[in-house]
């Protein structure tokens, strides 16, 4: 007689999504897992302002979240050592991550030996542990902690509430004559000072509580299609309406920016997203922008004739005219270190020029290499949600996939835009996103060993 598997495994089960509370009793209590991990550093890194630092550190690795990610990579290398804590089978974002690392290392190790100035050192070594160690903390535990689909959601929603934290921070910062973010403070940390209003088409450019005003938008790019995820596919009527608020909110918060970048991201991402939706979610979203517009004119009525403006005139633009002009300079010092750059970090403004150009500043600090290296990684991203989108059947799950992939469209376009990676709110919120997507790829392996292993220890 011929035994046959059965269809499907335990391990695969989640009863409670069968019925409310179906089971909830005996499935295992979460205690320290990676999506409580995230919970706690999106929240660092987007409820407290980001020029609040631990003492006696600078303000890239002194953050509280960076901290954090900081951890979770030891974490993460810890748990290699143990095979009851490593989680066992194939995961590709590993490969890609070491090819990461190991750009990061040579060039930090080439720009030594070349000779640095005490400022472009030190400037290594905090690039190292905040564009290395959380970069990539967050990116594998991520890949390799999040257990199950519950966890994943929650991790995802905490993002998108605290980036509406963040819309409403700035909305303020618009709206009232006062910069509220300046009265914010936590006991223990150190002040650096808060990043004042910029002035563009007749109003003010706001960053609640970012460093930069990109900064804000990029991150809030990020997480609308996040946010337009739940609003169409959350368990509840009343949980799809609250993220649909969440994603009006975000849409204003990234107007408030003033900022191109913000706005061709999000219209990137609705672009990628459109082809899985209905032809009436497609006409809920552009009503839901267009609202957006009509209530930011009602506080400020050049609203509509600034965004023309920043579009129309962008040929005249100043900011644009000094980026093209320091092409001329990049190729120049490209020229003299062209394969894995001047060291990593070591582009330090103000001892350089700003370029306002992530592509451009990877390669003068990682030459070709670092430059094909990073577009590996988000790429790797891609190209793992893209095969996570073909192997699953539900609508919500291939919708989870598509967003996770105009996430990684979306942040190529952004650092064309400015040096995002550098800005740690939007680095790690990034690198999480990153190493979700081979999360996705994960739960969605047809090998059931790959998709239900959890580390005894390491998850819920």
């Amino acid at each position: 007689m011929t035994v046959t598997a059965p269809a499907f495994h335990a391990a695969d089960l989640e009863p409670a999504r069968f019925a409310e509370q179906t089971y909830a009793t005996r499935r295992r209590r979460v205690r320290l897992d990676a999506a409580l991990a995230f919970g706690l550093t999106i929240c660092l890194l987007t409820l407290i302002p980001s020029r609040l630092i631990v003492p006696g550190t600078s303000a890239d690795v002194g953050r509280p979240g960076t901290v954090v990610c900081v951890v979770m990579f030891c974490w993460w290398v810890g748990t290699r050592g143990n095979p009851r804590l490593a989680m066992p089978g194939p995961q590709p974002v590993r490969w890609a991550v070491l090819l990461y690392l190991l750009s990061l290392l040579i060039s930090y190790v080439i720009g030594f030996e070349r000779g640095l100035t005490p400022l472009e050192a030190n400037a290594a070594d905090r690039a190292l542990l905040a564009g290395g160690a959380a970069f990539i903390g967050a990116i594998l535990v991520a890949a390799d902690g999040i257990s199950n689909w519950d966890r994943l959601r929650v991790a995802l929603q905490v993002f998108v509430w605290c980036c509406v934290y963040m819309s409403v921070i700035g909305l303020l910062q618009k709206a009232l004559p006062v910069n509220i973010v300046e009265y914010m403070t936590v006991p223990g940390l150190s002040n650096l000072g808060v990043p004042g209003y910029q002035e563009r088409g007749g109003g003010l450019r706001v960053a609640a509580t970012t460093t930069h005003y990109l900064e804000l938008a990029a991150t809030l790019s990020l997480a609308l299609p996040i946010a337009i995820h739940f609003a169409k596919f959350a368990a509840t009527l009343r949980s799809r309406r609250r993220f649909g608020v969440a994603a009006f909110l975000i849409v204003a918060g990234i107007l408030v920016t003033i900022s191109r970048t913000g706005i061709i991201s999000v219209v990137i991402a609705i672009l990628i997203l459109m082809p899985l939706w209905t032809w009436r979610t497609r006409y809920n979203v552009i009503a839901m922008g267009l609202t957006a517009v009509v209530a930011m004119s009602a506080v400020q009525p050049s609203t509509v004739r600034m965004f023309y403006d920043i579009f129309a005139g962008a040929s005249d633009d100043s900011s644009i005219e000094v980026r093209t002009e320091r092409y001329a300079m990049v190729g120049y010092y490209y020229s003299q270190r062209p394969w894995w750059g001047r060291g990593t970090g070591t582009w330090e403004p103000p001892m350089y020029q700003f370029l306002d150009n992530q592509w451009l500043r990877t390669a003068l600090e990682s030459g070709a290499v670092g430059v094909a290296v990073l577009a590996v990684l988000h790429l790797t991203a891609i190209a793992l949600a893209a095969i996570a989108l073909r192997r699953s059947a539900e609508p919500a799950d291939r919708h989870l996939c598509l967003v996770l992939i105009s996430t990684q469209v979306v942040a190529l376009f952004i650092a064309y835009t400015f040096d995002s990676l550098t800005y740690t709110t939007y680095s790690l919120t990034l690198g999480m996103l990153i190493g979700i997507c081979g999360t996705l790829w994960r739960f969605t392996h047809p090998s059931r060993a790959v998709r239900t292993s959890t580390p005894r220890w390491f998850g819920s």
